[in-house]
């Protein structure tokens, strides 16, 4: 177990190096003088960058909200969006952020709404897979609102025919597994599955320690039940929301091009971003797809035809990043206000169910 923790950790930190590697050589592209003009020209309608991040946040915060079995009472939406908040800052920042970040929602929620673990765990579990199953569906509608835009760059962009057809193709395997798991998951039986294999470990103090939380492996399995209770039908509210969420992503794009004054619709904007969100999932080593989604976009914006794309390129991948480390600095000022540690996130296995 540690091996593999120790694995995560170095991979986080290979990711997060060639990040860096990757924006070193993007700003060495971009026209930086160019960009920082463009943005002072923008003045305090910049602001406004920040609101499609804020709503993508409650929109998932209301999803999430609805997971949590209903058992719990009045659950406080406000108290689950700074969770939100939190541990999403964690799972885009860190190195491996992801293996601290989903194991700190649970914790959160006993230590702030009083809501039993295997509650935590079962909402944060669906709550993941829901969302791999919305980004596959998001992926098809950006990939059929832009399809002849991708398939008329695909050569300039990724060195071969074919992207409309291929984001057509992963969006749809995409969606179709997540929501495979999300079967196998809730079957009642897969918490417990879980537990009789980390059994087979050749370590007499694990297998004790998994012993006296056998029962809890149990509960979370019937919360799992519970979230699902009512079928996939039941879920289409949360999918709903999360697709609207993810859409986010691309208003926020759009807003930034507009206000830097370029000439683009939404549907082209959807398109392209859709790309590049499945590319940040595909880099998600590095930590905030940092680099590697910057110089997509630039590929892109040269691919439309945009003037002056190293300036305006530059501009808008340094408003993006600027939102995120706003966002970010919240995030963390949140932690440091609560007392939140990072160390939190193991208290979930150390202390069980």
């Amino acid at each position: 177990m540690q091996s593999k923790k120790s694995t995560t950790v170095w991979t986080g930190y290979a990711g997060l190096l060639a990040g860096i590697a990757l924006i070193i050589y993007l700003f060495s592209k971009i026209d930086l003088t160019g960009s920082v003009r463009l943005i002072g020209s923008m003045g305090v309608v910049s602001l406004l960058i920040l609101l499609p991040y804020l709503l993508l946040h409650l929109l998932e915060t209301a999803a999430w909200k609805w997971l949590i079995p209903k058992e719990n009472g009045k659950i406080s939406y406000y108290g689950l969006l700074k969770i939100q908040l939190v541990s999403e800052t964690v799972s885009m920042t860190l190195p491996a952020g992801v293996a601290v970040g989903e194991p700190l929602r649970p914790w959160l929620c006993r230590r702030f709404l009083f809501i039993p673990v295997p509650d935590g765990v079962a909402s944060v579990a669906v709550r993941k897979l829901l969302l791999g199953a919305t980004q596959g569906l998001y992926t098809i509608l950006g990939a059929l609102a832009g399809f002849g835009m991708l398939q008329s760059v695909s050569t300039q962009v990724v060195g071969f025919d074919g992207l409309g057809i291929i984001m057509m193709l992963a969006g749809t395997v995409m969606m179709f597994a997540f929501i495979l798991m999300l079967v196998l998951m809730t079957n009642g039986k897969s918490a417990l599955k879980m537990h009789r294999l980390l059994m087979k470990v050749p370590f007499a103090k694990v297998r004790e320690w998994l012993l006296r939380r056998k029962e809890g492996f149990a509960e979370t399995d019937r919360k799992l039940q519970r979230v699902m209770s009512g079928g996939v039908v039941s879920l289409l509210p949360v999918i709903v929301t999360y697709v609207f969420a993810w859409m986010m992503l691309a208003l926020e794009s759009y807003l930034i091009l507009k206000l830097l004054g370029l000439e683009v619709t939404f549907t082209q904007v959807l398109a392209f971003d859709t790309a590049l969100t499945m590319l940040r999932v595909l880099f998600f080593f590095i930590p905030s797809g940092l680099g590697i989604q910057d110089l997509g976009y630039l590929a892109f914006f040269q691919a439309l035809g945009f003037p002056d794309y190293l300036a305006y390129g530059g501009a808008f991948v340094l408003l993006r990043r600027l939102k995120e480390v706003i966002w970010y600095s919240i995030g963390y000022g949140m932690m440091f206000m609560e007392g939140i540690h990072l160390q939190d996130a193991q208290k979930v296995s150390d202390e069980g169910a």
